[in-house]
């Protein structure tokens, strides 16, 4: 089958109003075809007086998707394919006028029900959110009662079903169209769309799937075997594999178990030999179940969208506060090279082209290696959230922090001091680490900055915190923080600072986290960090 792109979601305002349509190609009419006509036919149980009246109608489901992705181009093939259903599954006692006649009927109504779908559902997917899934669910339980009714109305006009059982029939025709839709057009959707079998894929190969089919299997027998005698009072716990699976895997999870659970269903009403109308109420807690788990799928793949929009956000936030840090971190490759590019021009003015040239050409393609690696290191923490640790002196990090605010605490008149340090390596992302000191040590500029000139203070130390860890501890002599105000202080969004985004110490956090460290602040009449790090070895192999 081509590769068409069919999940069709476009939030663009100036986009195309409706669901776009596409020219099927002859495989894609050949797949409506075969595919209308074996769902007909696996579907043809209790038909009422020969008709496609059953109590599970799956077929229709097909012919909507094909006319919300090829809109009038799929009319005359679904036609083509109800009236070869006709033929071959239910061989109607009509003649070819009347099967004509029926098959336009219902072609007709059905794209009445996919023109709607594709005006109410323009801007978004069918199954992106749970307004969509709403909205769909909606308009196809409202076309299929009201194409079931024109169409049993036609049918009994044409005496083909008995004018006293006209509202059974109507009854029956409606709940298996509906529910075949519900229940069928979901995965298919899916299995249409690129995006939606890899995530079936997925899912189908994992080991989770096969705890799901031993999961719904002990349901229907509970449901059928031991609930068959009670009236099917148990058939709530097929509500359970439905909802842990989509619970865990989203909306793929959902549509994959209601398939299998309906597979069941269909197959012990068959084995146990139900009547017609005990099939019919099954059918009708079917819809409630799929429309259930569908909903539950849908919201979690919602949560899963926003979580990594979330963590987007954090990156390029990230990404900003890590520009201080990268300006400091290619500050000495980009001296170096100015320097060793002054050499090279002066050993060439005095004629140098041996080893003494040779020597700086090759310090210069070095520094400039280690500035391409400090801008790649970046670009991959933007784009993906990679790390990249290496061994590093505590000491020498701090000292390296502390000395790029020592300009702005002398303008600001801020006692700014570092304790001495006890020799001691981390295993760690030198920028990242940069960019939660710096971050750290500007909120303490902030802090301090009402004090008085004479007790504006910031004071940075270290020492161990157990085996095989330290801590940072960054003081200033600013307020501090309240019980109320610490137990927002690592909340998004949440900031102190008019300007601020309240992202500064939720990233801080997140990455000395992933260093497999901690970030504490301290309740305190001053303001009090912590950082804590685990570190290579011991410090006393280091001293």
């Amino acid at each position: 089958m081509r590769k068409h792109n069919y999940n069709l979601i476009n939030r663009n305002e100036t986009a195309s109003p409706m669901l776009p349509t596409l020219r099927p190609a002859w495989h894609d009419i050949l797949a409506l075809l075969l595919g209308y006509v074996v769902l007909d036919w696996a579907s043809y149980l209790h038909p009422l007086y020969g008709l496609n009246i059953t109590a599970w109608n799956p077929a229709p489901a097909l012919g909507l998707l094909f006319l919300l992705r090829f809109g009038k181009n799929a009319i005359f093939p679904l036609a083509l394919a109800i009236l070869m259903a006709d033929a071959w599954v239910r061989n109607l006692p009509v003649s070819l006028f009347v099967s004509l006649g029926l098959s336009a009927l219902l072609t007709l109504g059905y794209w009445a029900i996919a023109e709607v779908l594709r005006h109410r559902l323009s801007s978004r997917s069918i199954f992106s959110d749970r307004r969509g899934l709403l909205e769909w669910a909606g308009i196809v339980t409202v076309g299929t009662l009201l194409n079931s009714a024109i169409y049993v109305a036609t049918l009994s006009m044409g005496r083909l079903i008995p004018l006293g059982d006209v509202v059974n029939a109507f009854i029956r025709y409606w709940i298996g169209d509906c529910v075949g839709v519900l229940v069928s057009m979901p995965i298919l959707w899916m299995l249409f769309d690129e995006n939606g079998r890899t995530q079936l894929r997925a899912m189908v190969i994992s080991g989770e799937s096969l705890v799901y089919l031993v999961a719904t299997g002990v349901a229907l027998w509970i449901a059928f075997g031991i609930g068959a005698a009670a009236d099917f009072k148990y058939f709530y716990v097929l509500f359970l594999p439905v909802m842990w699976a989509a619970a865990r895997q989203g909306l793929a999870g959902a549509v994959i178990s209601t398939a299998i659970v309906q597979i069941g269903i269909i197959g012990l009403v068959q084995l146990l030999e139900f009547s017609a109308i005990t099939v019919l109420e099954i059918q009708a807690l079917a819809a409630v179940l799929a429309l259930f788990g569908f909903f539950i799928g849908i919201v979690v793949d919602e949560k899963q969208r926003v979580s990594a929009e979330l963590r987007q956000t954090l990156r390029l936030a990230a990404a900003g506060e890590m520009a201080g840090a990268l300006a400091h971190e290619l500050n000495q490759p980009l001296t170096a090279l100015s320097t060793y590019g002054i050499v090279c021009e002066k050993l060439l003015s005095q004629g140098e082209t041996g080893e003494r040239l040779s020597d700086a050409i090759h310090r210069m393609v070095a520094e400039s290696s280690r500035a391409a690696d400090v801008v790649r290191r970046l670009r991959d923490f933007f784009r993906t959230g990679a790390t990249q640790l290496e061994p590093l002196s505590l000491g020498d990090l701090l000292a390296s922090t502390v000395t790029s605010f020592a300009p702005k605490a002398q303008q600001q008149r801020i006692e700014l001091t570092i304790e001495s340090v006890s020799p001691c390596t981390i295993f760690a992302d030198r920028l990242q680490l940069e960019v939660v000191l710096r971050n750290l040590l500007s909120n303490a500029f902030d802090a301090v900055a009402e004090q008085p000139a004479g007790q504006r203070r910031v004071r940075v130390s270290a020492y161990p915190e157990g085996a095989g860890r330290i801590c940072v501890r960054i003081e200033d002599s600013g307020p501090g923080f309240s019980e109320t105000t610490g137990a927002h202080l690592f909340e998004a969004f949440h900031s102190a600072k008019a300007s601020g985004l309240g992202l500064g110490l939720v990233i801080s956090r997140a990455i000395v986290e992933a260093h497999g460290g901690h970030l504490l602040a301290e309740v305190a009449n001053h303001g009090l960090f912590k950082v804590v790090l685990p570190i290579e070895g011991k410090m006393d192999d280091h001293a």
